[in-house]
């Protein structure tokens, strides 16, 4: 692999569905006292990788996707019924997706795991054994690892377990034009990842920092799925500046309707 530009591929992998609660806490959407009971939202929340390769010739990637097996990993934490994954696409499981790059997991320099939710880490154990840099941040590894038991919320301890995890503790440039971000809050150790182009800018990838453009606001919108409220609020502020100083464009974790206005899938990358 040769180019001489940082290349970056979005790559839809699967699309959860789920509660918009589960999402978006938004007053606009809350009861009062003259307010009857309102319609809930079922909506699709897309997951999604980015591949890039980098002049230097190495190839990075960003998550690992959902699971194929999805139902029987899910069932034991009810995630099955509250997060299904139906309807997915052959081509979009990561596996297709490495075979559509021509890749197997060793072709991979690195993989950066955003924080270690099911739905981001769900193929991560294809590394397992392999050459590849694995990167997470420093808490995230270590509140993945401080409980008893199968899984806590929405860490699942066998995607993760038995993995060589290294960890960063700060804001740190894996590769010239690429920065892992410290974005903590919706876990303990949440990461975003900015990547600087040279024909289109700096992207920010905001992983679950951001899950949709109402979250970013303003005014910033959490999740029912957050650690650390405080620690959100500083992180979503934290993007901002940065996308100001840099005139970058926000990628969402899980905005449909920002995906579908992206240009995806392999052949069609941002250079």
């Amino acid at each position: 692999m040769t180019t001489d530009k940082i290349r970056v591929t979005i790559l839809p992998t699967g699309t959860v569905h789920a509660d918009l609660q589960w999402l978006l806490v938004d007053p606009a959407r809350m009861l009062t006292p003259n307010g009857g009971p309102r319609e809930r939202d079922w909506v699709d929340v897309p997951t999604h990788v980015v591949y890039i390769e980098h002049p230097n010739g190495q190839r990075m990637l960003w998550d690992a996707g959902v699971p194929r097996d999805w139902e029987t990993r899910w069932a034991p934490m009810g995630f099955d019924e509250t997060f299904p994954i139906d309807g997915v696409p052959e081509e979009d499981w990561l596996d297709s997706r490495l075979r559509q790059l021509e890749i197997g997991p060793d072709d991979v320099d690195m993989l950066v795991l955003s924080h270690l939710h099911i739905d981001h880490v769900g193929n991560a154990q294809l590394w397992a054994g392999t050459s590849t840099t694995i990167i997470v941040d420093e808490a995230e590894k270590a509140g993945a690892f401080s409980f008893d038991g199968a899984n806590l919320g929405a860490h699942l301890r066998s995607d993760y377990d038995g993995l060589d995890l290294t960890t960063i503790a700060a804001d740190t440039e894996l590769m010239p034009g690429v920065t892992a971000l410290r974005t903590p809050g919706h876990t303990w150790g949440t990461l975003s990842l900015q990547v600087d182009l040279v024909d289109s800018g700096t992207m920010i990838f905001a992983s679950d920092a951001l899950y949709r453009s109402e979250s970013y606001g303003p005014p910033a919108l959490p999740a029912a799925i957050v650690h650390d409220t405080v620690a959100w609020f500083a992180s979503v502020e934290k993007i901002r500046g940065i996308a100001e100083r840099t005139d970058g464009k926000v990628i969402f974790g899980h905005d449909a309707d920002q995906l579908r206005t992206l240009r995806t899938g392999v052949g069609n990358s941002y250079t």
